[in-house]
């Protein structure tokens, strides 16, 4: 079972990097500030330095992912159930994917797997309370703030740009624009990874029937998940950034620097709090934000396409994770 577990929690990090990361990506790509080539590969090396560094700087966020639902003490069926609620995951982001829908991998791992629980002990109480509280004030922080953010540097870039001659000011932006989409992977490697690491560590936690929070991470567990995810990334997801970089929104080198200091500033916070944060919800609003005075504005169709996943997901995951950990549990070579 520990085999089958290990290989279904390195898929869902594969998928992460190629769903996730092309959102911290997508603007440079859209203004030309790097080739599609150089800038995945920015966001690859981005996310491994910043998987690895925040998981021995600040581990909250993968301990909140540790005790976010309660299997029961019956280890076997809770690796059963663990591994539905993995298997739900996977289906969900293969089929945003498909869409091209950036849908948050953060906040289907916690649905699903919570789901999974539910299923496995028949009762709410697998829901975990605290922890649950800490993901709805990362949903307030990364929607809202963000957007607000958004609309302000925003403005402020653009009265720059009405003072000088925009030309040689873009230019500038351009090269600003590289290290801006470098800190937006590098805060999605801080904040993805620790919840699959989190989510690992529970994994071999339930299969040792040794339950306990841990204070830190173990190095073999950083370096699996953050080189998983790392090669994910390089796989790159053009649909994901075309919808976000391209469709949105209007976007030039200033709106997309804009972008990614709001969504770098939100997720900063979240991550030294040890706050779980969704890096795509935490860049899409930036970027509608941005675009909110913008001649063209936000597109809505494509904005509501995005909301709807969004709500979507929570139920979504969670009643797949749900049927799925029943489903495993009730065959009959189980």
């Amino acid at each position: 079972m520990i085999l089958l577990f290990t290989v279904l929690i390195l898929c869902v990090i594969l998928v992460n990097g190629f769903t996730d990361a092309p959102n911290a990506i997508a603007g440079c790509i859209s203004t030309h500030s790097l080739s599609p080539r150089a800038a995945l590969l920015l966001a690859a090396v981005c996310n491994l330095v910043g998987a690895v560094g925040m998981a021995f700087l600040n581990p909250g966020v993968a301990q909140t992912l540790f005790g976010i639902a309660d299997f029961g003490e019956d280890s076997g069926g809770a690796m059963i159930a663990l591994c539905a609620g993995l298997c739900a995951v996977i289906l969900w982001a293969l089929l945003a994917w498909r869409f091209g829908i950036p849908t948050s991998e953060s906040h289907a791992l916690i649905s699903g797997i919570t789901g999974a629980a539910v299923a496995r002990r028949m009762s709410l109480s697998a829901i975990q309370p605290e922890e649950w509280g800490r993901v709805f004030l990362g949903l307030f922080a990364t929607t809202a703030p963000a957007f607000l953010l958004g609309v302000i540097f925003s403005q402020i870039l653009f009265r720059v740009l009405s003072r000088g001659k925009r030309r040689p000011i873009m230019k500038h932006f351009m090269r600003a624009q590289r290290f801006s989409a470098a800190s937006s992977a590098l805060l999605h490697g801080a904040q993805d990874s620790q919840k699959f690491m989190g989510v690992y560590m529970l994994g071999l936690s339930l299969q040792a029937e040794n339950q306990s929070v841990p204070e830190t991470i173990p190095l073999s567990i950083v370096l699996i998940c953050s080189l998983t995810m790392t090669l994910g990334t390089l796989f790159g997801g053009s649909k994901i950034i075309k919808k976000v970089g391209c469709e949105l929104t209007d976007l030039d080198a200033a709106s997309g620097s804009a972008s990614d200091a709001a969504s770098s500033a939100v997720l900063t916070v979240c991550s030294f709090l040890g706050i779980p944060a969704s890096t795509t919800h935490s860049k899409a609003c930036a970027l509608m934000g941005t675009g909110f005075r913008k001649r063209r504005g936000v597109d809505p169709r494509i904005a509501s396409q995005l909301l709807i996943a969004w709500v979507l997901t929570f139920p979504a995951c969670g009643a797949i994770g749900f049927f799925l950990s029943y489903l495993f549990s009730h065959l009959p070579w189980v």
